[in-house]
């Protein structure tokens, strides 16, 4: 398949995840409503972080098998990057985090204060948490896309369409995932700061596919990966403090495996097309 056409198709499969984020923009939702959605979104974020972990492991076994016999250098270094995409992607975004934190409340309310929110649209809870998902999903996508450009490299064109059709239907639910925090605000996010969301969570498929096309290698595809999974840990460590405020256990755990099961289907569909 030409680079061209590759990396085409593989930015669609990336922005796919736009035709999720409309549910942010529904109004006249109830606040139990509200807090299931957030609960299927968490749903399909656990799936997201047993199945990025997943993908991730299979190298390092692979290679401590090797290093039964001698070579331990591959080990060493697949499990390095493990343990550091990890840690980055985890404490990145704590830290991340408290620096929004702490610049919010470096404003206080009083003359001007609109033109202080309008200048900072990550400030609302909501929107901070949206945009963290983004951020890791963003981090998976682009691993999703080594994937596609590795496989149209290798003359895998079959192989590669599965992986753009797959993974373009995966990311449609993937958008639901970012837009749950938001359709649990009062204020309704504009247009723009949903594409942008869209672009931060979906555009690192075609980053990957590019970079994918052009080499391959097994140490950046598990960094990635566990870049997104410490990203969607962090995720999950607040949205499961939204759902125990929003709504009693019992409908949480029905969200919850909802969303699970909604990722888990999606990824079966995948298997199934040879993926």
């Amino acid at each position: 398949m030409a680079a061209g056409l590759t990396v085409l198709l593989g930015a669609i499969a990336g922005l796919t995840i736009l035709l999720g984020l409309p549910i942010a923009r529904v109004g006249g939702l109830s606040s139990q409503t509200k807090g299931f959605l957030n609960a299927v979104a968490t749903g399909v974020l656990v799936f997201l972080l047993w199945d990025v972990l997943t993908g991730a492991s299979g190298p390092v076994e692979a290679a401590l098998q090797q290093a039964r016999h001698g070579h331990a250098g591959r080990f060493q270094l697949l499990a390095g990057a493990f343990a550091l995409g990890l840690c980055v992607g985890l404490l990145s975004l704590v830290a991340a985090n408290a620096a929004l934190r702490r610049r919010t409340a470096g404003f206080s309310a009083g003359p001007g204060a609109m033109a202080v929110t309008e200048a900072l649209p990550v400030t609302n809870a909501g929107r901070r948490l949206a945009m963290m998902i983004a951020i890791g999903l963003g981090l998976h996508n682009f691993s999703e896309g080594l994937a596609i450009g590795q496989s149209a490299a290798r003359g895998a064109i079959a192989f590669a369409l599965t992986l753009i059709i797959g993974f373009g239907l995966h990311n449609i639910t993937e958008g639901f995932g970012v837009a749950a925090p938001l359709a649990a605000d009062a204020d309704k996010p504009t247009w723009g700061f949903l594409i942008g969301l869209g672009l931060i969570a979906g555009g690192p498929t075609f980053l990957g596919t590019v970079a994918g096309y052009s080499y391959t290698s097994d140490v950046v595809d598990v960094l990635f990966l566990t870049l997104a999974a410490g990203a969607i840990l962090y995720v999950l460590s607040e949205m499961f403090a939204v759902g125990r405020r929003m709504l009693t256990p019992r409908v949480m755990a029905i969200g919850l495996l909802v969303g699970f099961l909604a990722g888990y289907l999606t990824d079966l569909l995948l298997t199934y097309a040879g993926a």
